[in-house]
């Protein structure tokens, strides 16, 4: 790694500090369902517990792996209220946002803010334009006394937010931090960085498997769904250690996991079925429309999972390498 971009990567870290985000490893959790497919509290409990032995920095709720848009109004607030509690305050807890207008969107930020998140993330309104996206992100932060994430996910969203819009929300909108999942990852952070000047941070996403790549190119950590969340860790750490060697080796190994998890469709089942089997959650159920798993996938996920050299069973974070 160069000096230079050592340097971009120490500023995109402060810079995520200074807007009140921290950088790391924050998990994008999954919203547990017992086999009657009702909200399974006891469970969102045990998955905390889990991810802050696996040391991440904090947890990203009622995204797409959260099953948002499958949860009526009650149980949303019933997902916030008990992952906010079970973490007391040992991690923050970011809290999606997804609306078909803005006056629905500030309505679910403002109850996640007065339940005690950190942060949201945001979607961006379908198919809006430039300045419609700029108006909504603008709005949405004048609203709160948290941060608003922007959350790019054009593949799920349908909606590309440009690095120049970031760019102008840094210096003019009072969003300062975008997870940013549209391929090419790599030049897209580049050219927002390069633009904002210092005054947005930017998360990968898209299950990690570019999360290298991110750091690389200046990210401050990612935001993402995956059910061996220590490896993330350690590869984040090392990376910001300048171990740039190990974090590289850590990423190459379990590459192939990272891909076969974030299969399109089913990877919230994917990765529920792991955190069954790791004792997180007590059910690997997922609402429809949703991919169930079978005998056969499962099969596979599991050899997957044993040729990176770690057991689907293992139940405390396992020693990375």
């Amino acid at each position: 790694m160069s000096d230079r971009l050592s340097m971009q990567v120490a500023a995109a870290v402060n810079g995520a500090s200074s807007f009140g985000v921290q950088h790391g490893v924050y998990t994008i959790c999954p919203t547990p369902f017992t086999e009657d497919l009702r909200v399974d509290v006891e469970s969102i409990e045990t998955l905390v517990e889990f991810q802050i032995a696996a040391r991440v920095t904090g947890l990203a709720i009622l995204g797409f792996l959260g099953e948002s848009h499958k949860l009526s109004n009650a149980e949303r607030r019933t997902v916030i209220e008990t992952f906010i509690r079970q973490a007391g305050g040992r991690v923050p807890v970011w809290v999606g946002v997804r609306a078909l207008g803005i006056t629905g969107a500030i309505e679910q930020a403002l109850e996640a803010q007065a339940l005690g998140a950190a942060a949201v993330f945001a979607a961006p309104l379908d198919g809006a334009s430039a300045e419609l996206l700029f108006n909504y992100y603008r709005q949405l932060a004048d609203a709160l006394e948290i941060p608003v994430i922007i959350h790019d996910f054009p593949d799920s969203f349908g909606t590309v937010v440009s690095p120049e819009v970031v760019a102008r929300l840094g210096r003019e909108g009072g969003v300062h931090v975008i997870k940013m999942e549209e391929p090419p990852v790599a030049p897209k952070i580049s050219k927002i960085l390069a633009l904002a000047d210092g005054t947005v941070s930017v998360f990968g996403g898209l299950g990690g498997v570019y999360f290298l790549e991110e750091l690389q190119r200046g990210a401050v950590g990612t935001m993402t769904g995956f059910a061996f969340p220590e490896i993330l860790v350690e590869i984040y750490e090392r990376y910001a250690q300048g171990d740039y060697a190990w974090a590289a080796a850590t990423f190459d190994r379990y590459c192939p996991l990272l891909r076969y998890e974030f299969q399109p469709k089913i990877g919230i089942t994917l990765r529920k079925y792991i955190y069954q089997q790791r004792g997180a959650i007590r059910c690997a159920a997922v609402r429809q429309p949703g991919v169930q798993i079978d005998a056969q996938t499962a099969r596979e996920l599991e050899q997957v999972v044993e040729r990176v050299g770690l057991s689907v069973c293992a139940a405390s974070p396992i020693d990375v390498l």
